[in-house]
């Protein structure tokens, strides 16, 4: 059959041209999308390869700076008291870092902070950087040795804590530990049992009679969270009193060389008050209040009438050249010594002063000094700005004409002796009843050779005893203030 005459034949060259050209355009939009993608995945890849080695160039100068940390914690294991690198140049003081093949890794550069006056906190800054980059970590890390006052009341005795005592902090004694008041923090013992002498029965090295008594060994005690708010713990390590008594003569070579070492005084003893402006006024003490008659012997029981009050009565303001009005300054280590008895109360604020009474070469316990105080010894600031110690061969004594209510703010050390208040009879009254006082409040730390108090069990004393600890003395005691080891500790670590 014939096509019409009106329609053409298609053009079958030009569909397939056509198609041709949907099948390159296809091509390239596809090749496009793939070089798009290769190219990002190429980039992603170098990205993350980038991102790795970067993180392990920065991994390196981590370890880097912690290996100059490390460096200088053994650094001062062997040099305590080196703060410059075994140089005599300021820092920062720079080591390269090698690998156990001897190539070099990076290096780390140090910068020490000596500590301030009578602290024992190092600061280290270790900036580590890795070998042929600028990339860099640093390390902060503060070092100390802990110092003695690591306990609200430490003893090298058999202790006995009665109804009306609270203690807010850590408890340890040598002896064992009869306690019946409330112990807000671990109560411990060297003992695993001990023999009360209040009692003579055979005790468990901490325990209780306060409300039901303990059983006794080998009963097993019970847990008592009524008096033991933390638990207590026992047999545990001895403290170490040899430590505080062999302190006394570089205590007084301290005061020799930087503070203020007062002989003698040929009197009765020294009295300071302490002033906020960082000076004090001297007294020497002539004569002390008398024993009322009333008080009978008890009063005077611990052999020594002449000092049996421990109260002054009597004194002389004490001037030398250039002092007229017997006031004196801290002694720039804050260290003062002095050879003789003392009385001290008074005020201090951002100041750090250690009192010490000892009598060096003296074999004769009955002659140690003692330091009494017998009114408010008081900081101005509770951030460990103020530290005061208060240190004596002998006692340190609460005297008869105390305050009937006051406060002591410091760390008190009897190195041969007890710290406390001597017995004073029901019959003691001499116009006020002295043999009873209200409340003693102390804030810092007890360390007492001898048994401890300032109660007795006739309802005499302090009815009320608050001990709280002072956290700031474990790192920043008071100047000079004896150690628990020579090893430095780490107390805080941060990258910065």
């Amino acid at each position: 059959m014939k096509q019409p005459a009106n329609r053409k034949t298609p053009n079958l060259g030009l569909r397939i041209s056509r198609r041709r050209g949907d099948i390159l355009l296809s091509v390239l939009i596809f090749s496009a999308i793939t070089v798009t993608i290769t190219i990002g995945l190429v980039n992603w890849g170098a990205a993350m390869l980038r991102a790795i080695r970067t993180t392990a160039t920065r991994e390196q100068a981590f370890q880097i700076a912690e290996a100059g940390v490390d460096y200088y914690q053994w650094h001062l294991a062997q040099s305590p008291n080196d703060y410059k690198d075994g140089t005599n140049a300021a820092g920062p003081y720079v080591h390269k870092f090698f690998d156990k093949d001897g190539n070099l890794l990076g290096s780390y550069s140090l910068t020490i902070t000596p500590p301030p006056v009578g602290s024992t906190i190092v600061t280290l800054v270790s900036v580590g950087t890795a070998a042929s980059t600028t990339i860099s970590r640093t390390i902060k890390e503060a070092l100390a040795i802990p110092s003695f006052a690591k306990y609200a009341v430490v003893a090298n005795d058999n202790m006995y804590f009665g109804p009306g005592t609270t203690v807010f902090g850590p408890v340890q004694s040598n002896g064992g530990i009869h306690f019946d008041g409330v112990a807000q923090n671990l109560v411990s013992s060297a003992k695993a049992t001990y023999v009360d002498p209040d009692t003579g029965q055979n005790e468990y090295g901490v325990y209780t009679t306060s409300g039901n008594d303990d059983p006794q060994p080998p009963g097993t005690e019970p847990n008592r969270p009524d008096v033991f708010e933390s638990g207590r713990q026992f047999p545990v390590p001895q403290s170490d009193f040899f430590g505080l008594t062999a302190g006394l003569l570089q205590l007084q070579g301290l005061a020799q060389s930087g503070g203020k070492e007062w002989t003698a005084s040929n009197a009765l003893g020294y009295h300071v008050i302490l002033h906020t402006d960082d000076t004090y006024t001297l007294y020497k003490v002539t004569a002390l209040q008398p024993v009322p008659s009333q008080c009978g012997t008890d009063s005077t029981a611990t052999g020594q009438p002449q000092w049996g009050t421990w109260s002054i009565k009597t004194q002389t303001l004490y001037t030398t050249s250039g002092h007229a009005t017997g006031i004196y300054a801290f002694p720039s280590n804050g260290v003062l010594f002095f050879d003789d008895h003392v009385w001290v109360d008074g005020q201090i604020k951002s100041a750090r002063l250690t009192i010490v009474a000892g009598l060096i070469g003296n074999s004769d316990p009955s002659k140690n000094s003692n330091i009494t105080i017998n009114t408010n010894l008081l900081y101005t600031n509770y951030d460990g700005t103020d530290v005061l110690g208060i240190i004596a061969q002998g006692n340190v004594n609460i005297g008869m004409y105390s305050d009937d209510s006051f406060e002591i703010d410091g760390a008190l050390v009897a190195e041969n002796g007890r710290i406390g208040r001597f017995y004073y009879n029901t019959n003691c009254v001499a116009g006020t009843d002295y043999h009873v006082r209200s409340a003693l409040t102390l804030r810092g730390m007890i360390a007492t050779y001898l048994r401890y108090g300032f109660a007795y069990s006739d309802n005499t004393g302090y009815t009320t005893r608050n001990i709280n600890y002072d956290g700031n003395l474990l790192y920043a005691p008071p100047p000079s203030f004896p150690q628990a080891t020579t090893q430095y500790q780490v107390i805080s670590w941060q990258e910065i």
